[in-house]
């Protein structure tokens, strides 16, 4: 479920500041390198962005 017009450009990863992308269900940190990568649920339309909920990187 794609997000609200905007909101994807002022949101940024919790854990380090970096730009998020959007798929299907969550939200990807864009990161690079192996510093962070989380990514972060979207439930119901509502973006999670709680480290402690966030899936780490394969």
């Amino acid at each position: 479920m794609p997000l609200e017009a905007g909101l994807l450009e002022i949101l940024a990863c919790p854990a380090c500041h970096a730009p998020l992308k959007e798929t299907d269900t969550e939200l990807v940190c864009t990161a690079n390198g192996a510093d962070c990568g989380l990514a972060y649920p979207v439930r119901d339309g509502i973006p999670v962005l709680l480290v402690d909920e966030a899936r780490r990187p394969a």
